[in-house]
């Protein structure tokens, strides 16, 4: 799950401005590596369109299907261990990691429906998994976005 956040939230806006984690290739190929991946520019390549693809079904814009192009030459193959049966995932090398980042998004889903969703503040394009008891977190960060939505609606009721 930190992997696929850490996706979803690869192009925050700082001061501003669109930073994007896997724009360029020395850095996408640091990221990549630190999420496990071997950053080759296939993979960064699969990974900045398995991030905006996700990022439009975790928002809502696209169906859920929208993200099966990213599992073509997947499957799961069975294997029995001294555990008993388990299924391992065969892909493509440089796809690995965005496979690993959907199959993320799908356990999230089925385990935290509905938990995985944009931050509450429109200038903000972070992403944010609530394990609160009552599903109620709106912000990608109490101490930046929350504050600021919070001292806004102040201001506009004082004025």
């Amino acid at each position: 799950m930190d992997t696929l956040l850490d996706l979803l939230n690869s192009r925050p806006l700082v001061n501003g401005e669109e930073q994007d984690a896997l724009g360029d290739p020395a850095g996408g190929k640091r990221w990549a590596r630190e999420h496990g991946g071997e950053g080759s520019l296939a993979e960064l390549a699969l990974l900045r369109e398995a991030r905006d693809v996700l990022q439009n079904v975790v928002r809502g814009e696209s169906p859920p299907a929208a993200l099966s192009s990213l599992l073509e030459g997947v499957h799961q193959i069975p294997e029995f261990t001294s555990d008993g049966l388990q299924w391992t995932v065969k892909t493509p090398p440089h796809a690995r990691l965005a496979v690993e980042v959907v199959l993320a998004w799908a356990a999230t889903e089925k385990q935290l429906p509905g938990r995985l969703r944009p931050c509450a503040n429109d200038k903000c394009q972070l992403f944010l998994l609530d394990r609160s008891r009552a599903n109620r977190a709106r912000w990608c960060s109490m101490a930046v976005c929350g504050n600021r939505e919070k001292a806004r609606r102040h201001y506009e009721r004082t004025r």
